[in-house]
């Protein structure tokens, strides 16, 4: 689970953020939050408001970065994926920093990293504990230190200690070593790096992000289940949400033979090659289709989707593909499998403009599910979002709500409820929030400038 992430220099972030999911003091809702680890409490969802060019998808890219930057690095010869906060030119020098603390494999961790286009300065991984704070490395390209001392005790065996340090010396200045563990496969070489291992399993397999527009969602439906166990999950939410549509149906098609590009068909093979589970699964919407596709034994099996329609006069079914369906039922063929996989656990969603195509009280549903068949389980849900109707505490914890600003000179920043407004637990917080009394919402400059146009335009 993601409890915390920090985020400095990086796009309109000029200055230092904290998204803390650690509850405040407020005791309602208890089934929002989970003892992840013993003692470490940790809330399952946050939404964030905010303007459109606000910084809300800012947020969720710098998420997806660090990400990124693990599983798949940076092409030999490539600068690395560098964004500083452009409207300042001291920014453009300085390193951006992504920091992620998470809980997995019982334990807490930190990993972050700073960088700039040209190398990697920093990177750390510790392990955080009531008592203590354990280094299991930590990486300083100007100080010229790279300190893997803990991995070594953890595999005193002189070829293995010899192997880490000659390891972490070839790692090349533009790479993350986390990237370096991963695509290497040290394991063969080494007894113990578990510590390293949790965290880049948390990536790949915990850690999904959702752009509105991304065609392949990695990751979800994790569990290897049979056709007949996705038919009928996909065929009871459809149902449930009235859609019309009353099942759907699964056809085996060759994935190299769907005209899919050459980039998008490495990504998804890459993703799916990192999962630590036998069978890797994925969802693909290409050409307004939606393909079901997993990897098995190096090689990408796909089955088309299409949707059940009973005919009006009771004389069998009609077959739809997914661009036959309208846009909301479209959308929430994005989210079924999500709901599938946040139910089952251990999944960490971060889903940017959740609400896109979807009515209000459709989203609101969805959300609830969550809670409700989630509750207990290691799932977080955290999205962006423009819909009001959602500011709304019978729905969320004043500390689930957050608040997406950008300045006049376009710096953005965030703050939680709980911590910037003294509101009530009963106050009603969409008409405030609309009326601009918690910012987070556009600002319109006077009419002069488009009324000498419209003039001009008669």
């Amino acid at each position: 689970m993601l409890q915390q992430f920090i985020v400095e220099n990086f796009l309109s972030f000029k200055n230092k953020e904290v998204f803390s999911l650690q509850p405040g003091k407020g005791s309602l809702k208890k089934s929002h939050k989970v003892e992840a680890i013993k003692g470490q409490w940790i809330l399952k969802s946050a939404a964030i408001f905010g303007p459109n060019a606000g910084g809300k998808s800012n947020f969720v890219k710098a998420i997806e970065l660090g990400k990124k930057l693990v599983l798949r690095g940076t092409r030999t010869d490539d600068l690395i994926d560098y964004y500083p906060f452009r409207l300042s030119s001291d920014s453009n020098k300085k390193d951006t920093t992504l920091i992620y603390h998470i809980l997995c494999n019982n334990k807490k961790y930190e990993y972050g990293f700073k960088y700039n286009a040209e190398l990697i300065k920093e990177e750390w991984l510790k392990q955080i504990t009531k008592k203590t704070v354990y280094t299991i490395f930590q990486r300083n390209v100007e100080k010229s230190i790279f300190d893997i001392s803990y991995l070594i005790k953890q595999n005193p065996k002189e070829e293995e200690s010899q192997f880490l340090s000659f390891f972490a010396k070839a790692t090349p200045q533009r790479q993350l070593f986390l990237h370096e563990v991963l695509s290497r496969n040290i394991r063969d070489n080494v007894s113990n790096i578990n510590d390293l291992e949790s965290v880049i399993n948390w990536f790949a397999n915990s850690l999904k992000v959702i752009f509105p527009d991304t065609p392949y969602k990695q990751g979800v439906l994790l569990e290897a289940v049979d056709d007949n166990d996705l038919k009928r999950g996909f065929g009871a939410l459809l149902r449930y949400f009235n859609t019309g549509v009353d099942g759907v149906k699964l056809i085996d098609v060759q994935f190299d033979k769907l005209g899919i590009p050459q980039d998008l068909q490495r990504a998804i093979k890459t993703d799916l090659s990192k999962s630590n589970s036998d069978e890797a699964f994925g969802t693909l919407r290409f050409e307004d289709n939606l393909f079901l596709i997993n990897f098995i034994e190096g090689e990408i099996k796909a089955k088309k989707l299409m949707t059940v329609h009973k005919k009006i006069d009771n004389e069998g079914i009609e077959l739809f593909s997914l661009g036959d369906e309208s846009d909301g039922t479209k959308r929430l063929f994005d989210y079924i499998p999500l709901i599938l996989d946040l139910v089952q656990g251990g999944k960490v969603f971060i889903v940017d403009e959740m609400e896109r195509s979807l009515h209000p009280s459709l989203i609101q549903q969805i959300i609830k599910l969550f809670y409700k068949y989630s509750e207990g389980t290691s799932s977080q849900l955290i999205f962006t979002t423009h819909e009001s109707s959602l500011m709304n505490q019978k729905i969320f914890r004043k500390d689930e709500i957050w608040l997406m600003k950008k300045s006049s000179n376009g710096i953005s920043s965030f703050g939680r409820m709980d911590e910037l407004y003294n509101v009530r637990f009963d106050k009603m917080l969409q008409n405030s929030y609309l009326n601009g009394d918690y910012g987070a919402v556009p600002k319109f400059e006077t009419e002069d400038e488009l009324k000498k146009l419209f003039e001009i335009l008669k």
